[in-house]
């Protein structure tokens, strides 16, 4: 069962959708999860709810063959976090989101956007339950910071202040 469904009502068509092509993309077949993905967002990108939205853009970035793509996904699902209310808040969610979108920056060399949206995770992170999710989360965040920190040392060179 992916997170999605987790947090999802039980009968939940568009969520039961996002999880069968999430499946597909997990057995293999990215293609046909990026298809349907992208099929059900036509679908729901103006009147749908914003967590589903959220749900299936941050999905669908992970099926992208592209990092600009993968990028403009994630940014669509933190754009889509920010109508999330009630139980279904974003503040769980915010740090993964802004873990993703630092990483699609990084991909694309863009340093000082990544290490923007990495301090926003790190801000956000308060929010995580510690839980396995959160755990991997906050295990994710100290990974990208120590890759971003690697970077910034192999441009000042070793030894620079």
């Amino acid at each position: 069962m992916t997170e999605a469904q987790r947090e999802a009502p039980e009968g939940d068509a568009v969520l039961t959708r996002i999880g069968q092509a999430v499946m597909l993309h997990r057995g293999g077949d990215r293609e046909e999860a990026r298809n349907r993905l992208a099929a059900l967002w036509r679908e729901i990108e103006r009147d749908g709810a914003p967590f589903h939205r959220c749900a299936l853009a941050h999905y669908l970035a992970d099926t992208q063959d592209d990092p600009l793509d993968e990028l403009i996904w994630d940014l669509r699902a933190l754009a889509a976090a920010d109508g999330l209310t009630g139980a279904l808040a974003p503040r769980a969610f915010l740090p993964s989101l802004h873990l993703n979108v630092a990483a699609g920056y990084l991909k694309l060399g863009q340093e000082r956007a990544a290490r923007d949206q990495l301090a926003l995770a790190r801000a956000t992170a308060g929010a995580l339950g510690e839980d396995p999710y959160g755990d991997g989360v906050r295990a994710a965040i100290a990974r990208l910071t120590l890759t971003l920190e690697g970077a910034a040392e192999d441009q000042d060179g070793p030894g620079a202040a």
